[in-house]
């Protein structure tokens, strides 16, 4: 199969795309968050072909993605006010939320749950592709099940070149990181995944919101990321907290034969001297947007990526989610409240 690469700015190649969803294909399109592999979620042929081509367990439920309300109505069930109130405050955007399905969702969508996952993308391409394809797409990231989720479309190429029909190239996620979930199907919404809409963000618009504390196991496995390994390089993952143990591992890397490379804050980079270095902003919010990117770009320099922690501010503990089940490291995330 070739894998054309096309720009969101071509009108006619914008319909081709649309075509391809609707002849029960599956296509690569950006979000605001990642870029996703998008198939129409009424068709579980075409749905089948994303866990092919992504190579991704048929237990990890996907996301459906929408453009308009009317096709929640047809997806979802029984919506409960809090709904109406998350959509008025952080919708379209990088929020994903979990409702009991409709009967016209296929079991592979939610790997046979009584429950959808929903979010309205903010993106323009990706409203736009939903729109002309005349349903609502079910898309999990555009990469290789487990490896780092894309935020480019040569990231996507890189990964699925010769698995999907077509890329559409939108540019850089503005966000980086995969949206919120946040499940509204029980007594009290719970995030099962953090992102960009932060628990602080969702207390100030709700009566009450907590956060997942039993494990997988214990648990039906309702959104992605939960259940497998992520987001992680083709590379040993260090996570450190400062620079003196930045150079220490870095350097006990090094003596072990192994290539390797630094990820640190932009402020930092002075003090590791010679040492192989990608910086990344200091911020959270830029941490977010680039921590994919350079983690991509030094999986293919080295054996072992040394990371340095984002700020646990603002987004900053939900990247620590992701990086902490893309490490070596086996601990709990500090963002605990």
């Amino acid at each position: 199969m070739l894998t054309e690469i096309i720009n969101s700015n071509d009108k006619k190649a914008m319909l081709r795309a649309a075509e391809l969803i609707k002849d029960g294909q599956a296509v690569a399109f950006p979000t605001e968050t990642v870029y996703g592999l998008g198939a129409n979620a009424y068709d579980g042929a075409a749905v089948a072909k994303i866990f092919a081509a992504k190579g991704r367990p048929s237990d990890n439920p996907l996301i459906v993605h929408i453009e308009n309300m009317n096709m929640l109505d047809d997806i979802a069930v029984g919506i409960p006010d809090d709904f109406y109130v998350l959509y008025e405050k952080f919708m379209p955007g990088p929020l994903t939320v979990i409702l009991h399905k409709s009967k016209r969702i296929d079991d592979i969508v939610t790997a046979g749950l009584d429950t959808v996952a929903v979010r309205f993308p903010r993106h323009r391409t990706a409203a736009e592709l939903i729109k002309k394809s005349g349903c609502p797409l079910a898309a999990p990231s555009a990469n290789i099940s487990a490896h780092i989720s894309p935020t480019t479309a040569l990231h996507v190429y890189n990964d699925l070149n010769g698995r999907i029909p077509m890329i559409i190239d939108g540019g850089e996620c503005s966000v980086g990181i995969e949206s919120t979930i946040l499940d509204l199907s029980g007594d009290t919404p719970t995030i099962l995944r953090p992102g960009a809409v932060t628990l602080d963000m969702l207390r100030k618009v709700l009566k009450e919101v907590t956060e997942i504390k039993k494990t997988v196991h214990e648990m039906p496995v309702k959104a992605p990321g939960m259940k497998y390994r992520h987001y992680s390089p083709n590379a040993e993952l260090y996570l450190i907290e400062n620079a003196d143990r930045g150079m220490t591992v870095y350097d006990a890397a090094v003596s072990e034969g192994k290539k390797a490379v630094l990820i640190a804050k932009a402020s930092n980079v002075p003090l590791y001297g010679g040492r192989n270095i990608f910086s990344i902003p200091d911020d959270s919010k830029g941490y977010a947007k680039k921590i994919y990117s350079l983690l991509r770009l030094a999986e293919n320099d080295a054996d072992a990526i040394v990371c340095e922690e984002p700020e646990l501010s603002g987004s900053g503990c939900s990247v620590m989610n992701r990086l902490l089940k893309a490490s070596i490291r086996d601990d709990k995330s500090p963002c605990k409240k």
